[in-house]
């Protein structure tokens, strides 16, 4: 790998390997559209949004509002630096040249944490659709049979992860588009009585569960935006990193904050928001069957079996990128840095051993080991997006200094609606704090981040040292 000059925080010159070159480019335009677009589409929304309901009621609009807001700056945060500056390791590589090894270090691994337990959350429950399929076949092994199919079909070519999360995307957007048009369509009365506001105003009113409700629900739909960064990490595998990912930002944000928050008003206005149905079989299936739809349990849960497979895939994808980055500027070891055919193969194995460890030890310690693993990595992403902002703030004056022409996406009110964004995420931290499982998620992350950025900073002062000595 070659060595390219970077320049600390400090103005110190320190090495960072990363020459990415050696990777293929098979990813096209519309593949990232659509990683984009259906790339925070998932479960959660599907299924784990029926749990912000319970707990929100109808304010869940306005929470998800809230969150869609700040996801749509963190997405346009990410599309700035990634159009300027396409790199594998996205956010982390930035976050390394902006504010020093440490900032890259937790940053990178914590990602790369986050995604591989969430391998090992989607392998679980693709396992538990499938064997009530096909009882015959046990839980535990529908999860080795699609583990093994995607960690082969990431180890083959880039195209072919491009190809099957295109698809993928294809069928949530379409099920989003869908169910929101009969949503509307029921909410006009075409499917029987027009529910008006009875369901936003009745059943305890528009904030049912007080302040308690509003901080639960608000935690549950922070996790469910996890993951729409791999859109700027598969940038740098694409034909035209730069114009490709500038295009899918700008066509990807607003989409989002249309299908979450669309989505969440159309479920509360048709459905009450204490239906014990919204948690139990998901908001979507309850609605679905209100309006008389048939099959809508089966129709509902293939959607999710492919939101679930299309997590699987893009996580294996994000987690190895991220660990072939790290390690290629000497961020972890070595030997995840070799490259098969275009592939950082010994990256995506170990990221997709590391996915079905954590799915043994979920059958093993499912109340210790697997409930701190997701406890942490569900809390990663506030550390992530905290590091983001810094970044920007950092890496936005220098372009605008010395090379303003790569500034093809613009953050919007830089840096005001920086800081309204990094304000925010501290108020997330704030919320948590507030409730006893919210500490306990915080004062496990903060350990492991804690760690990872002593790492980081060690590696800093001897990059220093080398340095000066040179």
């Amino acid at each position: 790998m070659s060595r390219t000059s970077t320049r600390s925080p400090e103005g110190t010159p320190q090495t960072a390997q990363h020459d990415e070159s050696v990777l293929s480019h098979g990813l096209k335009q519309r593949h990232l559209s659509m990683i984009a677009l259906g790339g925070v589409i998932g479960a959660g929304l599907f299924v784990g949004s029926g749990v912000g309901i319970a707990a929100a009621g109808p304010a869940i609009v306005l929470l998800f509002a809230g969150t869609g807001a700040l996801v749509m700056l963190i997405m346009r945060m990410l599309g700035e630096m990634s159009a300027a500056r396409p790199s594998t390791g996205s956010f982390s590589v930035h976050a390394e040249e902006e504010l020093g090894s440490w900032a890259g270090a937790t940053s990178g691994w914590m990602y790369w944490l986050m995604l591989c337990a969430g391998v090992a959350a989607e392998a679980t429950a693709v396992g538990t659709i499938m064997h009530s399929w096909v009882p015959f076949v046990p839980a535990y092994g529908w999860v080795a049979v699609f583990m093994v199919f995607f960690c082969a079909s990431n180890l083959t070519a880039v195209k072919n992860f491009g190809e099957f999360e295109f698809w993928f995307s294809a069928v949530k957007v379409t099920a989003i588009v869908a169910f929101l048009v009969l949503g509307v369509l029921g909410i006009l009365g075409v499917f029987g009585d027009a529910p008006g506001a009875s369901h936003l105003t009745g059943h305890g009113g528009f904030f049912p569960t007080g302040a308690a409700g509003l901080a639960a629900g608000l935690l549950t739909t922070i996790s469910g935006f996890a993951g729409l960064e791999t859109v700027t990490i598969a940038a740098a595998e694409s034909d035209h990193p730069s114009r490709n990912v500038a295009r899918a930002v700008r066509t990807a944000v607003w989409r989002i904050a249309v299908f979450y928050i669309g989505s969440m008003a159309v479920v509360v206005t048709l459905v009450p928001w204490n239906n014990p149905k919204v948690a139990t079989d998901g908001p979507y299936v309850t609605v679905l069957d209100r309006l008389g739809i048939p099959g809508a349990g089966t129709i509902m849960q293939i959607v999710v079996l492919v939101a679930l497979l299309s997590a699987m895939n893009a996580n294996i994808y994000g987690s190895s990128r991220m660990a072939y980055s790290l390690v290629g500027r000497g961020q972890g070891p070595r030997f995840l840095a070799k490259v098969t055919r275009g592939v950082p193969a010994a990256a995506v194995v170990a990221s997709c051993l590391f996915g079905f460890a954590a799915v043994i030890a979920g059958i093993v310690w499912p109340t210790t080991v697997f409930a701190w693993l997701l406890n942490i990595a569900g809390c990663s992403v506030l550390v992530v997006w905290t590091i983001v902002c810094l970044t920007q703030l950092r890496m936005r004056r220098r372009l605008e200094r010395e090379t303003p022409d790569l500034l093809l996406v613009r953050m919007w009110a830089f840096p005001y609606l920086t800081w309204l964004a990094l304000a925010a995420i501290f108020g997330v931290f704030a919320v948590m704090a507030g409730s006893s499982d919210g500490r306990q998620q915080l004062l496990g992350t903060a350990v492991v981040a804690a760690a990872l950025a002593g790492a980081g900073h060690l590696k800093q002062r001897r990059d220093r040292r080398a340095a000066a000595e040179a």
